[in-house]
């Protein structure tokens, strides 16, 4: 019998991966091999096909079979929630005009918020860690907007984080996401204060300033690649944030490439452009022809010895959540109010009802949150997705962003898009390279143990 959960992906030729995603386990098999899985499957045992046991010996080894009971990632919150780390929306405005902007920045009138507000929202995620135990708070700066744009609040909210912190006997972590458009004062702020930036940069200079002009009209790419030259100049750590949209996906390879051999990034996020905002009516860029881009410009990456990666494809990780908007995350608006989603960073988004999950206490310092939304949110976690039941990427992609479905959906039932292929691709991709990486024969790499953050032995 069979003591995983077992997929089968079609390669060529007809061989196939089977791939065991709770034990971390996969080989390339022909297909009398994954009849002969398929047959344990189903409590039959065909010893014909395996007359030396060589191949059950296999997958006892790969714990496919004599192992103990999966244990599925399946992590929940209950009871209050007390995050330990705070995500600020600093403001809705920005300096910049994106052509896909998820938030559509600029559009209005930008919403800002005070430094009361932030330290509302440091105070309760302070007093949790301290009370938890945690030994770190975070602090992070994004949101709807350029957060730089109301940097008053952003340098003194972090002056009054790091108080805290040392007041409760805490470490501070703090980062930002930024479009670096920034003056040199304020670039030497974020290296001498920050632990990291995520900077959006769409690669060559031509396609950066097409997709990310000002908002006087003209390109960005220059003071963008000031920021990252001064930014390496300092050893500064950082990540790029490069979107794809469908006229420019030609293009990224050779993007991946300007930015590893001009810059030194220690990762590069690409996503295809999301169909949200100024985005909204945008070619979708989620393809066949950006996974062969992405593939491509993947190993110009490597070749520097730069990762690149794409949010929903990440073998080897098990998770059942995308991110954590099912983990309670703790987002404040400008305006104070709690979300749980980066896209839904205000109270007029479309969907503002399904992630605000809280607001600031009438009297006190705390917040009063909705049991019914926080429990639906809660409930957002891949086994509870029935689509997504028999998908072998489950337990990695976590179910993927939950706005994406809602806004792909109109909060219907979900079944499937073209972002799922792109995920499943990739993370096959993934898989591929790790069996190759293990010796070509087969990948096992058991999960950590949570205890010691060694593999995972039975004995902690």
């Amino acid at each position: 019998m069979l003591s995983a959960e077992v997929f089968s992906i079609p390669l060529e030729d007809s061989k196939c991966i089977v791939y065991a995603p709770a034990r971390r386990s996969a080989f390339v098999a022909n297909a009398q091999v994954v009849r002969f899985i398929s047959q344990l499957g189903k409590g039959e045992f065909d010893a014909l096909a395996d007359p030396d046991g060589s191949l059950v010996n296999l997958l006892r080894a790969l714990e496919f079979v004599d192992a103990g009971p999966e244990n599925p990632p399946s992590v929940a919150c209950a009871g209050g929630p007390q995050p330990v780390s705070v995500t600020l929306f600093l403001t809705t405005a920005c300096n910049l005009r994106c052509t896909y902007c998820y938030a559509s920045a600029g559009n209005r009138q930008p919403k800002v918020m005070t430094i009361g507000t932030a330290r509302r929202g440091i105070d309760f995620a302070a007093a949790n860690a301290a009370s938890r135990r945690v030994p770190r708070l975070e602090v992070g700066y994004h949101g709807g907007g350029e957060p730089t744009m109301n940097w008053h609040v952003l340098t003194d909210s972090y002056d009054y984080a790091r108080e805290k912190a040392a007041e409760l006997k805490l470490e501070l972590g703090s980062t930002l996401a930024t479009n670096g458009v920034l003056s040199d004062a304020r670039i030497d702020w974020i290296v001498a204060h920050l632990r990291g930036v995520t900077l959006s940069c769409d690669g060559l200079p031509a396609v950066h300033d097409q997709c990310r002009p000002t908002a006087s009209g003209t390109g960005s790419s220059q003071r963008v690649v000031h920021t990252l030259r001064r930014f390496d100049a300092a050893r500064f750590a950082y990540g790029i944030r490069l979107t794809v949209t469908a006229e420019h996906i030609s293009t990224l390879a050779d993007s991946v490439e300007y930015l590893c051999s001009e810059f030194r990034p220690v990762s590069i996020q690409v996503e295809p452009v999301y169909l949200l905002g100024r985005g909204a009516a945008a070619t979708s860029a989620e393809s066949d022809e950006f996974i062969e881009a992405y593939r491509a410009a993947a190993a110009r990456g490597s070749a520097h010895g730069r990762p690149v990666h794409f949010s929903g494809a990440r073998a080897g990780t098990l998770t059942n959540h995308f991110c954590s908007v099912s983990q309670d995350n703790f987002c404040l608006s400008a305006d104070g109010n709690v979300t749980a989603c980066f896209e839904a960073f205000g109270e007029d988004d479309p969907w503002a009802g399904v992630f605000f999950y809280g607001r600031p206490e009438a009297d006190g310092g705390g917040y009063v949150f909705n049991e019914v939304v926080l429990g639906r949110l809660r409930s957002q976690a891949v086994e509870n997705r029935a689509h997504c039941r028999s998908c072998f990427a489950k337990w990695s992609c976590g179910g993927d962003c939950y706005y994406k479905w809602l806004a792909t959906t109109g909060g219907g039932e979900f079944n499937g898009s073209a972002r799922c292929h792109v995920i499943r691709e990739l993370t096959k991709d993934q898989i591929l390279e790790k069996i190759a990486a293990a010796g070509g024969l087969f990948w096992h790499e058991p999960p950590a143990c949570p205890p010691c953050g060694q593999p995972s032995n039975g004995d902690c």
